[in-house]
């Protein structure tokens, strides 16, 4: 059986938040006053926090779990509100939701599916939590929306970026903020024709698992539609932690560009591989040879050091955008712990905020109200500009952020600099792309 790692944490004290406004009227449907599972009944009500706290996406976790402590204190009334005093919805009273003080548990996904399966059905069964959020793997947020669209409870997920968890995956139940690998793809292409010209030879690896696979082909797509050669693709264990038999290859590929399709600390050690093997300094077909890694966070240009200096990504935010939520958050963030925020924080506690707020706005708990309350909701101040939470996928749209690996960093947390701020528009696309075809989001599941 796989390891559980359940702990029920205390609720925090309750109060007013300062600059909350009049709640909103609530939205009345015939699902606001059915039955369904784990409906609160007392003066509490329980949230399941599932996180990577072991394996190769642990730093990740670590940061979404003290994002998500952070948002039930501000809902409880806790510290300064945070990004409360800047979303744009003022259904929020810093009283609990819908009156309940806010109670988690907290479990270990060890970035694996079954494990994370097994804690989410736990924290459900045994726990009653009513909604689950986290995660910073694709296959495990897939598995868990899964799970709790069979058991009847709303998933909110985490760090998520494959396109499938939108896609071919889609569940009704089912919720995401982050922005997902075809987003990545249509923001970074253009700034790479821009930096390196239309005619490169990529190589591409490729993390074994869901997310590696869209984001692959999102890249090959875009920078292929740009004039672009893929000269090979590799897939990797998520497991492996030494790439230089991976990296010998590209060498003798005529390849002039490696494409990493890693994430935390798979990235970490492919790219300090490749740094390594001397690929950075080398000139392959006339051109420096140059790395890109689709996704990035501040938690891994961390981990990776100077590497990162110089090299393209994109990301879902990050801690230096001036907008008033993203202010908001920071400071937060930084008063209770001490330093910024990475993209995964910021993910999972808006996430937690906008679920909280679709119950209020509702009027329930029930999956379907709380659904119907997120369907095609726009909303703004919780960070990348004005957002549309769309209807027929239960995916965000937002702007995306190119960044690139500073030169020049003044501290460890000031590792990536934005270059781009790509506009919504460019990244939306229409609900039957074929990077999202073949699933459906089915009906809306209120369990018991």
């Amino acid at each position: 059986m796989s390891k559980l790692n359940l702990t029920r944490r205390g609720v925090l004290k309750s109060g007013a938040v300062a600059g909350a406004g009049v709640a909103l009227p609530t939205i009345f449907t015939a699902q606001s006053v059915a039955a369904h599972t784990n409906e609160p009944t007392g003066s509490t009500v329980t949230l399941g926090f599932n996180v990577p706290q072991t394996g190769p996406y642990a730093d990740e976790g670590a940061d979404e779990l003290r994002a998500y402590e952070l948002a039930v204190e501000h809902l409880n009334g806790g510290g300064d509100g945070g990004m409360m005093n800047t979303f744009s919805s003022k259904a929020l009273q810093g009283n609990g939701i819908l009156g309940k003080k806010v109670e988690y548990v907290t479990g270990d996904t060890q970035t694996k599916s079954d494990a994370a399966r097994a804690s989410a059905k736990s924290m459900i069964e045994k726990d009653g939590a009513v909604m689950i959020t986290g995660g910073s793997s694709s296959g495990v947020a897939v598995a868990v929306q899964a799970l709790c669209q069979e058991a009847g409870v709303i998933f909110m997920a985490g760090l998520t970026h494959s396109n499938d968890t939108t896609g071919k995956d889609r569940r009704a139940n089912g919720f995401r903020h982050f922005f997902n690998s075809y987003m990545s793809g249509a923001a970074l292409a253009p700034v790479l024709e821009k930096m390196y010209g239309s005619d490169r030879k990529a190589y591409h690896l490729t993390a074994d698992y869901n997310w590696g696979y869209t984001t692959e082909e999102a890249v090959k797509s875009s920078t292929e539609a740009m004039g672009w050669e893929t000269v090979n693709t590799v897939k990797t264990p998520l497991t492996q932690t030494d790439f230089s038999s991976y990296i010998a290859p590209v060498l003798q590929s005529g390849a002039d560009v490696l494409v990493l399709n890693h994430y935390g600390g798979n990235m970490v050690n492919s790219l300090t591989n490749a740094v390594q093997f001397g690929l950075r300094e080398k000139q392959v077909n006339g051109k420096n040879f140059e790395i890109v890694v689709p996704l990035y966070s501040r938690l891994m240009a961390k981990g990776a050091g100077a590497n990162v200096k110089g090299i393209f990504g994109s990301t879902n935010w990050h801690w230096s955008l001036q907008d008033e939520g993203s202010k908001a958050f920071v400071k937060s963030f930084g008063t209770k712990y001490g330093f910024p925020p990475s993209q995964a924080a910021h993910t999972t506690y808006v996430q937690t905020l906008l679920y909280a707020d679709a119950v209020e706005r509702a009027g329930s708990f029930a999956p379907c109200a709380v659904a119907a309350a997120l369907e095609d909701y726009e909303f703004d101040g919780l960070g990348n500009g004005k957002t549309l939470y769309r209807g027929d996928d239960h995916q965000c749209f937002k702007d995306v952020l190119v960044v690139k690996g500073k030169e020049n960093p003044t501290s460890e947390f000031d590792l990536l600099e934005i270059v781009e701020v790509t506009p919504a528009a460019q990244v939306t696309y229409a609900p039957d792309h074929p990077q999202f075809s073949g699933g459906a989001l089915g009906t809306c599941n209120n369990g018991a």
